[in-house]
């Protein structure tokens, strides 16, 4: 390798090393669930995204297992090639179906959908308005595209509607806006957003990673919590979070959606989706609209557990969404706080800068539908014996 590359690598992960350790991937044992296996203990899951508990499902399991035995594991060829199978359009519909659009278009993942749709609908003549906490890859798929993009502050609509009315000479505008922001749980305005959209005739984009099968009555999302089902211009969302499977999706008229098999770029140059996962991913959208108790349930637990926090001491951002960001900022408190709960059977991540700004640290409890009660009081202890870690700082 290059002498003068390796010497510049290894002088920056040594300072950055310095500055906040480097992050090491920690290897888990066991299916995804309200416990995962380390270092040969059992410990209370509280850092995964698997909302519902469907990442182990059964009935999410074995139709993986059936289209394993009748489809393979990969298809080894893109959509646009010989990569397509009928499981593959019959979960765009369900997905199509569940948010309230005229049609989908399936990615491999979140990020590869947010990556390849700009670029793909909008051109220099264009304008994104994009929030300042808006997910990573939401901010890299900008960057992509020759759009002009302007950040507005977070949440303020003031700014927002102040750089709208500057852009009269864009030729389409759009707004670009998580549905729930992951660092904290907080769930986007969008009846306000899209008024907005509307008055300064603007198209709305929401990623809804996180309330896809979550929010809404019947697990639609941000949209449909909010009475606007299907009122979304362009929706992207994962399958692997509240659906347990794994794989992304662009869904809106099918305009949007035909644009995006013909050129978006990540869409027509990826291998398509594993059979088994799109499966799972369809049976757990039955799931999602059949089971409305797993949000029920979801919800019950999420109150217990932000009530206890709160009662312990610690700063819960308000909020009822399961994304429980308990604040502990400054030095090494959250990270102190995580190691000192891990030690005591529960797993929680510390976030801390270029996650989240400096000031700002905390660590995110994520709550799942699957968690029993004795697992969230063995939480909570945890959490509360962990005090005696922040009063010796």
């Amino acid at each position: 390798m290059n002498a003068a590359l390796q010497d510049r690598l290894r002088s920056e992960l040594d300072a950055r090393r310095a500055a906040a350790g480097l992050r090491r991937d920690l290897v888990v044992s066991g299916p995804q669930g309200p416990t995962v296996g380390m270092d040969g203990e059992t410990l209370v899951n509280l850092a995964a995204n698997d909302y519902l508990g469907l990442a182990a499902a059964p009935e999410v399991l074995e139709s993986a297992r059936r289209a394993l035995r009748g489809m393979g594991l990969g298809v080894s060829a893109g959509r646009v090639l010989c990569g397509s199978r009928e499981i593959h359009g019959e979960l765009e519909a369900g997905i199509a179906e569940l948010v309230g659009a005229e049609d989908a278009v399936l990615y491999t993942s979140c990020f590869d959908a947010n990556l390849g749709v700009f670029d793909a609908l909008l051109g220099q003549e264009d304008v994104v308005f994009s929030d300042a906490l808006n997910h990573a890859s939401l901010i890299d798929g900008m960057r992509l595209a020759s759009a002009r993009r302007h950040v507005f502050a977070h949440a303020d609509l003031d700014d927002l509607e102040r750089l709208l009315a500057g852009s009269a000479d864009a030729r389409n505008r759009v707004i670009v806006t998580d549905g729930v922001f992951s660092m904290d749980g907080e769930i986007a305005a969008l009846p306000r957003l899209r008024e907005l959209a509307r008055r300064y005739d603007a198209a709305l984009m929401v990623d809804d990673s996180h309330a896809t099968g979550v929010l809404g009555p019947t697990g639609a999302g941000t949209a449909e919590r909010f009475g606007l089902h299907g009122g979304v211009d362009v929706l992207t969302g994962t399958l692997g979070k509240a659906l347990g499977a794994a794989g992304g999706f662009v869904a809106g008229d099918r305009a949007v959606v035909e644009t995006l098999r013909q050129v978006s770029r990540p869409y027509v140059f990826t291998n398509a989706m594993a059979p088994p996962l799109a499966a799972a991913a369809l049976t757990a959208i039955r799931l999602v609209r059949e089971r409305p108790e797993l949000r029920e349930r979801l919800a019950a637990n999420t109150a217990w557990l932000r009530a206890a926090l709160r009662d312990l001491g610690y700063k819960v951002l308000p909020g009822d969404h399961p994304i429980i960001p308990v604040m502990l900022p400054g030095g090494t408190a959250a990270r102190d706080v995580a190691s000192a709960v891990r030690r005591d059977g529960v797993l929680a991540f510390a976030l801390s800068h270029p996650v989240v700004p400096v000031g700002e640290e905390r660590i995110r409890v994520q709550v799942s539908a699957a968690h029993t009660i004795d697992q969230l009081e063995l939480a909570a202890a945890a959490f509360g014996r962990a005090r005696a870690v922040l009063a010796g700082s």
